[in-house]
């Protein structure tokens, strides 16, 4: 809400605060002030002159040699605009003037002729180009006839005008009109207020009733419906003062008509739209849904398609405007116009706000309405912008509104109890001062004791409960003044849960390695919501939830998996020349296993990561080596070694991944997700190379994590380590053989790691060489070598017979 200070001191004595002063009082009684702006910059030697006479420049066609009357001196003044002309009165800048912009004006010679001066623009005095009417933005500006010659412009085009810009939160609807912030104000200073003059003369020889008939549908949706007749208009321009104070605003002067509305829906926060009588097909105004299919061309000259559960007015058959939002091209107010119907009426916010969603047209008008107008100041807007129109376009008003009114219009009750007030405040203020702060608030009220029963006025629909008028009582008895206290009673230190901290930890060890986390949409497409569900998802067989109402069909369905949106963002950023990527993202997929969804999907969170180009494998030498399978599968198992869990990895084909570069994902036996490289195909689809991923199952990693600390005692004794290589058949398992070193080595062996596979000279087609490195060690003595050739000799054998191996020489 953009508010005028000039505008604002019609209803209430600001006194001498300057904009900053009053800015920040307002801002600490509850409603922030984002910020203050200033008309114009300040100019100086700026007056009202008098074309006595304008000629063309004798030695250049588009140039106009004028003589200007400036009350002092008659100025010969050089100047270009089309629209100028003998007897106007304009903004004349004298020579030594300043304008905005820091341009001074100077004595010059154009065209070999001397010009004392500048006939000002708008624009040059320092309006914003989008606020100042289109039929003067290539020219001057006229000021009226009864502008003094020689008199300062400032206070005549508003330039020494302030605004202030409000951040108003949703509930304050009452602070989008100039009267509600006047409330304001004058509750903040403890000033009177002045509310403007609605009286009216009416023609009593017509009645309204005469010329419209006004038929309701439905008035859960449209309680109040006013049609006011106003005769024999003169369309012009608005009054100076209105055309300033519409600028202020953000509002561009079209018209008297038009420019009366929305003056008025500024000044009391009531829309009103104005319908060019002589335009309406029929005698009538019927308020109704829309039908489907139909068709209206709003203001904007946009064809809008309507539906069912659109609120339009209608001349009785077709649609003439969207209820609350927009009125229709072919009953605008023109310069033609001798007659209006004039509309004001409550519309219900979740209908408006229906409307707003469908078209996607918001407006000045829909935004007020989606937020709840005041039902006290409908009909009185109504006559407001009647008088008005009487007052400056020369209408005739007919007597009586033609209405349709079911509004309630009752005030709300509220008790307050000033010890309850002070024992949530902490304060001690008294009832006395409860009583001066609610009377500074205007709110009528009775009081028995400590209680009071207050009557809170129709405009301010946000109170409706005690913790309502406690924060009214705080905020206008300042919460600078409420006392500063410690808690009392018990208190506990916050913290993170287990798996706040699990996240966390995964996520430092992630970006450790060298990933950068990711967070993309969890909407998808189509052609995504079926790719890369890892194994143990796609065996509860998933059904996917989709939106009722998607943004686009891109974001149409909640995702299954996370890979899709990062393979995505592979491609975007290798398509602009980042060829070296690794992200990861910790997130949730959404798991439903209903056709109709009935009820929530299970939210699932998991661990996914995708990796292409090269790798930066020591950081402080700065090598880089190509991603392969390896350093993913390495990048877990540092992951699952660092949260001291188990984790093993098994050969897999699955959909979508290369054949022989893909393995499974184990947690306590239990499938936790897959780790591969994506088939070539798709890649190649994406635009990228060779690329990985992996996605993790956290829920599994959650159930095996154990965040307590474990302890082992620092051996004491020395360990041996003896190395084994074993030529196997291709197709088994180095981790299958690991197991069983393990186990058969147990107790005595403590660690067994893999360092070399090989295929080539001196092993036999379809065989591989596996080594392996075992560490022995026992917890309370120095092993001999005896112990040691042993347990390896059973390893040997064991291994031998289970796999057919043999020990490599």
């Amino acid at each position: 809400m953009l508010v005028s200070l000039n505008w604002l001191k019609n209803y209430v004595d600001i006194g001498d605060l300057t904009p900053e002063e009053l800015a920040e009082k307002i801002t600490k009684t509850g409603i922030e002030v984002d910020g203050i702006e200033y008309i114009a910059e300040k100019s100086s030697d700026v007056v009202v002159g008098y074309v006595t006479s304008c000629e063309k420049h004798p030695n250049a066609d588009k140039l106009n040699l004028c003589q200007v009357d400036t009350g002092e001196e008659t100025l010969q003044i050089i100047c270009g605009a089309p629209n100028v002309a003998k007897g106007q009165k304009v903004a004349v800048a004298k020579p030594g003037a300043v304008l905005p912009g820091n341009v001074k004006i100077k004595r010059v010679k154009l065209r070999g002729v001397e010009s004392n001066g500048m006939i000002c623009s708008l624009q040059e005095l320092g309006f914003a180009e989008k606020f100042v009417p289109k039929d003067i933005a290539d020219g001057i500006y006229v000021l009226p006839e009864d502008a003094i010659v020689g008199g300062n412009v400032a206070p005549l085009l508003n330039l020494d005008d302030a605004i202030l810009e409000l951040d108003l939160t949703p509930n304050r609807a009452d602070a989008l009109s100039m009267i509600g912030v006047a409330y304001e104000i004058a509750a903040i200073l403890d000033v009177p207020i002045l509310l403007p003059d609605e009286e009216i003369e009416q023609t009593e020889e017509t009645a309204a009733d005469e010329y419209v008939e006004v038929e309701v549908e439905d008035t859960e949706l449209n309680p109040y419906y006013g049609a006011f007749i106003v005769k024999d208009l003169e369309v012009k321009p608005s009054p100076l003062w209105m055309s300033n104070y519409l600028m202020a605003a953000g509002i561009r002067p079209i018209n008297n008509i038009v420019d009366i509305t929305n003056y008025v829906l500024l000044e009391y926060g009531q829309p009103l739209h104005a319908f060019d009588y002589d335009k309406l097909q029929s005698g009538k105004i019927a308020v109704r849904q829309a039908r489907e299919g139909e068709k209206l061309v709003t203001l904007d000259e946009v064809e809008r398609n309507l539906s069912n559960g659109q609120l339009v007015i209608t001349d009785g058959e077709n649609p003439v405007a969207l209820a609350g939002v927009m009125g229709g091209a072919s009953t605008e107010v023109s310069a033609d116009t001798k007659a209006v119907l004039l509309e004001a009426a409550y519309f219900d916010p979740a209908s408006v706000r229906k409307t707003v969603k469908a078209t996607g047209l918001r407006s000045e008008s829909s935004t007020r309405f989606e937020k709840g107008v005041d039902p006290d100041r409908v009909r009185r807007a109504g006559m407001r912008a009647c008088q008005l129109l009487q007052t400056y376009a020369g209408g005739k008003v007919l007597a009586g509104a033609v209405e349709v009114d079911k509004l309630d219009r009752s005030e709300k009750i509220v008790e307050m109890d000033s010890d309850e007030i002070n024992k949530r405040l902490g304060t001690s203020i008294s009832t006395n001062e409860m009583v001066y702060i609610l009377n500074k608030l205007r709110f009528f009220f009775e009081q028995n004791g400590t209680v009071f029963t207050v009557q809170v006025p129709t405009r301010r629909q946000d109170i409706t409960i005690f913790e309502d008028m406690l924060e009214e009582v705080a905020r206008v008895y300042g919460y600078d003044n409420l006392p500063y206290t410690l808690p009392e009673g018990e208190s506990h230190a916050g913290a993170l849960t287990e798996t706040q901290a699990l996240k966390r930890n995964v996520t430092s060890y992630m970006q450790g390695a060298g990933l950068l986390e990711t967070i993309t949409y969890s909407l998808t497409d189509e052609e995504a919501i079926g790719s890369f569900i890892t194994p143990e998802i796609a065996a509860e067989e998933p059904k996917p939830v989709s939106l009722a109402m998607p943004m686009s069909e891109d974001h149409k369905y909640l995702r299954l998996s996370m890979l899709p949106g990062l393979i995505r963002s592979l491609g975007y950023n290798q398509a602009r020349n980042q060829p070296d990527i690794a992200y990861f993202e910790l997130g949730k997929i959404f798991v439903s296993h209903e056709d109709v969804l009935e009820s929530q999907p299970d939210e699932r969170l998991r661990l996914t990561g995708a990796l292409t180009g090269k790798w930066l494998e020591n950081p402080w030498q700065q090598e880089k080596k190509e991603v392969d399978f390896y350093v993913v599968k390495g990048i877990l198992e540092g992951l699952f070694e660092h949260l001291d869990i188990p984790v093993e990895f098994e050969q897999a084909k699955l959909d979508q991944m290369h054949p022989g570069r893909c393995a499974v994902i184990k947690v306590n036996n239990r499938t936790a997700g897959f780790i591969g490289q994506i088939h070539p195909l798709l890649a190649k689809g994406e635009d990228l190379g060779e690329t990985y991923v992996f996605d993790v199952n956290m829920e599994e990693v959650i159930a095996a994590y154990d965040p307590e600390p474990s302890y082992q005692q620092i051996p004491k004794y020395p360990s041996i380590t003896r190395d084994i290589a074993f030529i196997l058949d291709e197709d088994i398992a180095a981790g299958d053989v690991q197991r069983v070193i393990e186990e058969t080595g147990a107790p005595l062996v403590k660690r067994v790691r893999i360092f070399d596979v090989y295929q080539g000279e001196h092993v036999p087609d379809g065989k591989k060489s596996i080594a392996y490195s075992l560490m022995y060690q026992h917890p309370d003595k120095t092993l001999t070598d005896d112990e040691v050739e042993a347990s390896y000799q059973k390893v040997v054998d064991t291994v031998n017979a289970q796999f057919s191996a043999y020990v490599r020489s």
